[in-house]
């Protein structure tokens, strides 16, 4: 039996112009996923390679894995010049159908974040003094969802640096409505 070397032990850097979309990816992200993205690009690097077919004929990678990732390369003027236009790919060898099959694992592996560990970060960091606008900057969430963690949390300490006040009935009430 011949041992198998993972692709990921063979990265190289290829000429983002050299890269292509596949045409049969069904993932889809939005857009506040797409600018954290690209500052996880931004702030980390490259961390992960973009997992591609190299089509010999038209001298061409064609992506399996890792579209979003090449997406930010090719539209990130900050990003494509500190890389150089340069985009970390593996290749790997399989035919139309397996490569379908690939992408669909790829996608699917990712799985989705568990709200428990998710509260824990945020009173995590609150905890170490970090901002409301540093977590939602640096974890990707809008207002709402991280004032949704915090009182799923239940630490009033979460939200120290917020001012409330007691409702009256008068707040309440539509200006016309009697006792």
């Amino acid at each position: 039996m011949r041992e198998e070397k993972s692709p990921v032990y063979n990265v190289k850097a290829v000429p983002v112009e050299k890269v292509c979309a596949n045409d049969y990816n069904p993932n889809v992200v939005a857009p506040p996923e797409m600018k954290l993205l690209e500052l996880s690009i931004w702030e980390d690097g490259f961390t992960m390679p973009c997992v591609c077919y190299y089509d010999k004929e038209n001298d061409k990678y064609i992506i399996v894995d890792g579209f979003h990732r090449y997406l930010v390369l090719k539209t990130s003027k900050r990003i494509y010049e500190r890389e150089k236009g340069m985009l970390p790919v593996v290749v790997i060898d399989k035919d139309l159908s397996h490569r379908m099959g690939s992408t669909i694992r790829h996608n699917r592996a990712r799985g989705t974040h568990d709200i428990g560990l998710m509260t824990h970060i945020v009173a995590e960091l609150t905890r170490a003094g970090m901002s409301d606008k540093w977590i939602m900057k640096n974890i990707g969430m809008d207002r709402d969802e991280l004032t949704r963690l915090k009182q799923i949390s239940g630490l009033a300490a979460l939200f120290a640096d917020h001012d409330f006040s007691i409702p009256t009935p008068q707040s309440i009430l539509p200006e016309n409505e009697e006792d």
